[in-house]
């Protein structure tokens, strides 16, 4: 039996965790706030009986199979389709840019092949290689559209000017002509109904995982456990005695109605001059339920502060020149595996972390096999 010290409590370490639990290994997680699932920690409204999503809103999207099995291993997830609204100049649209999208913004009645070849008309050609966001939204759907949807919103989330920002940024993010409204494309979408809290705790109740909440990690705890993965900050392992990582984090504002507050669960409001970037009403991430009142949150983004929770990593040209330097140092590291979003500094949707996780675990438990080191994993 080895001991593995897991530090974290959120959707990677728990699924290393029962990984290596299953195995017949020893592990021991310790989490420095009050309540497991990270950032993905879902608690019923003591006034509403509403799941809210305290950290904001997820929706679990995959293509990969593997990764959908597992969860559904540990909860029971209904269907769910994610279908965004965007408020832009006094005005309300569909996102992801659809038809629909497209025809109301240009009061047109286009068929799929006339908007394609009109939104052809709008990107800039000249942009053959896109270096920055700005120039891909520009190649990619025109200046109309991306100052109607995208400008004020990318400014006020990252707090920088859009040509700042790397282009991988909106790669992501689908144009279609058709009616489509469905923000993801994934064979599987849907929510646990029961809440992630619920799938997390449901991953880690193995008899070889302990828990320890409010605990924060410190070196002693080292001395005892054969290996730890991390999956705090980067460069809080370090002590961040390089400086620190750059990172975006989220001030909440919350509104109660008796009734429906917006008929939506998320409505993203583009403009630069309204300070918040999306309002979230959480009773329709559960349609499955029926509640009378309401919970929303308005979303406020900021930079994030040393005593802050750390959201989205920037990865801005400093950030990865600083990461670089991170990197290196890691790969000198023994004794350590840093894991998930914060400790690789990459922007993880949950499957891809829980995907992950299952991958790191598959390679821990080989190397064991093998009587080989354990070798740090990381993403760059």
């Amino acid at each position: 039996m080895t001991h593995f010290l897991l530090v974290g409590a959120g959707f990677s370490n728990a699924v290393i965790g029962r990984q290596l639990a299953e195995a017949g290994h020893q592990i021991s997680i310790v989490e420095q706030r009050g309540h497991i699932a990270g950032n993905c920690h879902t608690e019923r409204d003591a006034q509403t009986g509403i799941m809210v999503h305290q950290y904001g809103p997820h929706i679990f999207h995959t293509d990969d199979q593997r990764t959908w099995d597992y969860v559904n291993r540990f909860a029971e997830f209904k269907p769910y389709v994610n279908r965004v609204k965007a408020v832009s100049q006094a005005q309300v649209y569909s996102l992801p840019i659809n038809l629909h999208t497209i025809n109301q913004f240009f009061k047109q009645q286009f068929n799929p092949q006339q908007a394609a070849q009109f939104i052809a008309d709008q990107m800039d050609q000249s942009i053959v290689e896109p270096a920055n966001f700005e120039q891909q939204a520009l190649a990619m759907i025109g200046a109309d559209l991306y100052h109607a949807f995208f400008y004020g919103y990318t400014k006020k989330q990252w707090g920088c000017e859009p040509s700042e920002l790397p282009a991988s940024i909106l790669k992501r993010l689908p144009v279609r002509f058709n009616y489509d409204d469905n923000y993801f494309s994934h064979r599987y979408q849907g929510m646990p109904k029961d809440g992630y809290t619920d799938l997390v705790a449901n991953i880690l109740d193995h008899p070889n995982i302990s828990v320890q909440l409010n605990t924060p990690y410190s070196a002693e705890m080292a001395e005892n456990v054969d290996h730890i993965f991390w999956s705090g900050p980067l460069d809080a392992w370090f002590n961040h005695r390089l400086g620190r990582l750059g990172y975006r984090t989220l001030d909440f504002e919350r509104i109660t109605a008796a009734s429906d507050y917006q008929g939506n669960a998320v409505i993203n409001y583009c403009d630069a001059d309204v300070p918040y970037t999306r309002v979230t009403e959480h009773k329709h991430f559960s349609p499955w339920e029926s509640h009378t009142g309401t919970v929303c949150y308005q979303e406020f983004s900021r930079e994030c502060g040393p005593d802050d929770i750390p959201y989205y990593p920037k990865r801005m040209v400093n950030d990865k020149a600083l990461l670089d330097d991170y990197v290196h140092a890691a790969q000198q590291e023994t004794g350590v595996t840093f894991v998930g979003r914060l400790g690789t500094y990459r922007y993880l949707d949950m499957d891809v972390t829980v995907r992950e996780a299952l991958e790191v675990s598959d390679q821990v438990l080989a190397s064991l096999a093998n009587k080989q080191s354990l070798q740090a994993f990381y993403h760059a």
